[in-house]
């Protein structure tokens, strides 16, 4: 069993997702946890600046995966998986 660590806001960690072509940046931003955190999309020079004012190195890892058919599994997504797995998919 793995001792969790008190939440301290902090701790902060951003996730790059994609660096697109338009010039945009999608990224997760968290504060405490990196399994808590927001999707942005911003600018690239506003990232940038986001990233010094939030004083984090960005990062490209996924969060790990919790085991199928657990509990905690229900909850291992987010929006940007939901829009290009469903809703673009749906009849």
């Amino acid at each position: 069993m793995t001792e969790s660590l008190p939440f301290n806001p902090n701790h902060r960690f951003i996730r790059l997702i994609k660096a697109r072509a338009d010039g945009m940046v999608e990224l997760e931003f968290a504060l405490g946890e990196p399994q808590l955190f927001v999707e942005l999309v911003l600018p690239k020079a506003q990232f940038e600046q986001f990233c010094k004012d939030q004083q984090v190195t960005p990062t490209e890892w996924p969060l790990p995966e919790n085991a199928a058919g657990t509990a905690e599994h229900e909850w291992d997504w987010s929006l940007r998986e939901a829009r290009d797995q469903h809703f673009r998919h749906a009849p």
